[in-house]
């Protein structure tokens, strides 16, 4: 099963800063460490496999036709 990309350029650059951003945050608020390690998480594999389910489900593409 092939897996149609739907994360353009600007949101991948978005979301691994998010990730980023939650893996720091769950070094610094150690009870909410898990919350910050799995948002940390999905939005690293989401970024870099350049698909969200959730963009799917609600029809959103923010893929650059150029790409």
């Amino acid at each position: 099963m092939r897996i149609n990309k739907n994360i353009g350029t600007k949101d991948r650059k978005i979301r691994f800063l998010l990730s980023f951003l939650f893996l720091i945050l769950s070094f610094i608020f150690s009870n909410l460490r898990i919350l910050f390690l799995i948002l940390a998480l999905v939005f690293g594999v989401t970024a870099t496999i350049r698909f969200c389910g959730l963009y799917k489900i609600f029809g959103v593409n923010t893929l650059d036709s150029k790409n």
